[in-house]
């Protein structure tokens, strides 16, 4: 019998039978709930709608009648944000159905707290890579414009809420945070990378910056740029070591161009420009201008990437 010729019922038993070792694509009553994409992203929004009141969530937001607004969101979210921590440390669990963790709900709620405390910090953040972003983009006409319109603005406000919440070492809920800015802005970065004040990322769409990266202050990047690992070491049973540095680390007021990709754990150095389209393995000295005829020779030079 060949496939298409499979009836309901095989179709229903096989995809049963697929599960039965232990398999990840089935889960049952007895396990935790997992966490909700449509949850985390309600939680999202309203912390987006905290962070910048007025312009997000209801803007006939008055100075009266905002510490009421931003109490009341607060307290809600904390209740809610707990619940989510809390489904993701039981999301990855090895015990998950033989004890619930009797820790866990109180953890979830210390850790929600914490993030809850740390809000002024991002907000902080966040209002420098407004200004950035401003400074950086002559089409901007407003502060307001690009904290309203721009993607770099959205998927720096998910980072730096994700960034935190990796810290606190919260299972699976950062990743998810980062992909919802990764579905709606094209910018992929890993909550795990470490980002300075007055980021900016220009246009955005296909950006991807990896776990391990670090970049200082005042960086701007445009669409297209690579901040990945350049390869992937094995351990004694041949499955990838995690954890490793791999990414570049990228020090301040560097300037990226579109398309550029920078593999490895290499240093671009304090106000180095990296041009259009250029591929760069090697370190990069403070102040160097790597341009397109520039990398190439120097590409032939090396025999390889720069």
């Amino acid at each position: 019998m060949t496939e298409d010729q499979y009836s309901l019922a095989d179709v229903v038993a096989l995809l049963t039978e697929s599960g039965d070792s232990g398999s990840a694509s089935h889960r049952y009553s007895e396990d935790s709930p997992m966490p909700s994409v449509d949850v985390l992203s309600k939680i999202v929004e309203d912390l987006r709608c905290v962070l910048f009141p007025g312009y997000f969530g209801p803007s006939d937001i008055t100075p009266d009648t905002m510490p009421y607004y931003l109490g009341a969101t607060l307290d809600q979210l904390t209740r809610s944000l707990a619940d989510q921590i809390n489904r993701g440390y039981c999301f990855v669990c090895d015990s998950t159905r033989k004890e619930r963790c009797k820790d866990c709900e109180s953890r979830a709620k210390r850790t929600a707290e914490a993030l809850i405390a740390r809000l002024p910090k991002i907000r902080e953040l966040l209002l420098t890579d407004v200004e950035a972003a401003y400074d950086g983009d002559p089409a901007a006409k407003t502060h307001g414009e690009t904290i309203f319109c721009y993607p770099s603005i959205r998927a720096l406000t998910n980072h730096r809420i994700a960034h935190e919440l990796y810290l606190l070492d919260v299972d699976i809920i950062p990743r998810i945070i980062g992909e919802m800015a990764h579905s709606d802005t094209g910018i992929d970065i890993h909550p795990g990378a470490t980002i300075g004040k007055s980021f900016f990322i220009d246009h955005g769409t296909g950006t991807v910056i990896g776990e391990t990266a670090i970049i200082g202050n005042n960086v701007r990047i445009y669409q297209g740029v690579t901040l990945g690992a350049k390869s992937f070491p094995k351990g004694e049973d041949e499955r990838l070591i995690k954890g490793l540095p791999r990414h570049p680390i990228v020090e301040d007021d560097v300037i990226i161009y579109a398309g550029a990709t920078i593999l490895g754990r290499v240093t671009i150095g304090k106000k180095a420009v990296i041009g259009g389209n250029i591929w760069i393995t090697r370190d990069v000295p403070a102040g160097a201008q790597i341009v397109q005829s520039r990398a190439m020779q120097q590409s032939f030079e090396h025999g390889g990437g720069i």
